[in-house]
């Protein structure tokens, strides 16, 4: 069998609550795959994959850090999403949430759980339990979309240097400009 399907069939068993796995990140190599004493390496699945978001009714990552504050005080904050990531394995890998304010991707967040959260109308979401460190990163300008989207390691925008994390971040406007002309 090959390793990739391999790997789909043993996550298809955890959500089944069969025998034990692990999911291991190792960087020359891929992921590991351990399932009944056999191991895989996916050599062509990449160990890093992150999510973008829109950021709904925030102006910044400011405004995000003082909400995310002011709910849920020191502990993580969690992001529920109606739809259940199916690269989970990957995200949990060293992945983090994106987000896009008005246009402009500005910051991240790492990824640090997934967990299933049942709504008042019954319904399984995800809830992405999240990092609180807001890492600012290289503005990046972004079509509107619906819901969160993957975003290959490769894609994903430079973190800004700590140099540079005390500056008065630019308005989305301004920032989205720059980035169309390739100048941040």
């Amino acid at each position: 069998m090959r390793p990739r399907f391999a790997f789909r069939r043993a996550v298809r068993a955890l959500r089944a609550g069969l025998p034990p796995a692990g999911i291991f990140g190792d960087q020359s190599r891929g992921l590991r795959l351990e399932c009944g004493g056999r191991g895989h390496y996916l050599s062509g699945m990449s160990a890093k994959l992150h999510l973008m978001k829109l950021c709904v009714g925030a102006d910044g990552p400011a405004d995000l850090a003082a909400w995310q504050a002011s709910h849920f005080g020191r502990a993580p904050a969690l992001h529920v999403t109606r739809m259940w990531p199916k690269r989970d394995a990957e995200l949990l890998a060293g992945g983090s949430l994106y987000w896009v304010f008005k246009g402009v991707m500005l910051a991240r967040q790492r990824i640090l759980a997934l967990e299933p959260v049942e709504g008042g109308d019954g319904v399984r979401r995800c809830g992405l339990v999240l990092d609180r460190a807001l890492v600012p990163v290289a503005a990046v300008p972004r079509r509107p979309f619906q819901g969160w989207r993957y975003l290959e390691a490769g894609d994903a925008p430079p973190d800004l240097p700590a140099s540079r994390e005390d500056e008065a971040p630019l308005p989305p406007s301004v920032a989205a400009a720059l980035a169309e002309m390739g100048l941040r």
